[in-house]
């Protein structure tokens, strides 16, 4: 594996340790990386993961009398919520339940890195865009964007609607267009 790989391996694992909690210290984040197998120079690939997350605005570190303490960003808890669609163990029942999610995004121009964020997110997701900000799909990924929703405080900006009552021409599209 290339060094490249290697950190990146890495940075994804520490971000999927702190997803996990709201802040963790740095001796955990290495015991936790190690028991699961981490190579010989382990500890110095971390370090160089941690050092390069903080600088990527991904964690913040925060010393204690105790001990350090890493926590995620809100783009680190953006990042999580990537890693999480990208993962071949997420395991999401493809098969359709009769309800369809559907998610209002209302996000202004001065958080226009947000929206693209999340509308990355909803297509990663197999949400279909169906009018501007209206966004749809069979798939039941609505836990993991409450959470987002949550995470980044969106209380009025996103919105969350899980039904079953769609009319019969927007039936019949959504069908088409998934397949169904």
């Amino acid at each position: 594996m290339s060094r490249k790989n290697q950190k990146i391996q890495y940075s994804n694992k520490i971000l999927e340790i702190l997803g996990q909690k709201p802040a963790i210290s740095l001796p955990e984040i290495t015991d936790k990386i190690n028991m699961e197998g981490g190579s010989k120079n382990a500890n110095y690939a971390i370090t160089r993961s941690l050092k390069g997350l903080k600088e990527g605005g991904l964690i913040e570190q925060i010393a204690s009398p105790h001990s350090e303490y890493a926590r995620l960003t809100k783009e680190g808890k953006k990042k999580v919520h990537s890693l999480k669609l990208d993962s071949n163990t997420t395991l999401v029942n493809t098969t359709w339940d009769g309800f369809w999610r559907i998610i209002l995004l209302d996000l202004p121009e001065n958080r226009k890195s947000e929206r693209e964020s999340l509308r990355y997110l909803l297509k990663k997701a197999g949400f279909v865009c169906l009018k501007n900000s209206a966004w749809i799909s069979p798939f039941p990924f609505e836990h993991l964007f409450t959470n987002i929703k949550k995470d980044l405080g969106l209380t009025t900006e996103m919105m969350i609607i899980v039904t079953e009552f769609v009319d019969e021409e927007t039936k019949k599209f959504l069908f088409e267009t998934f397949g169904k």
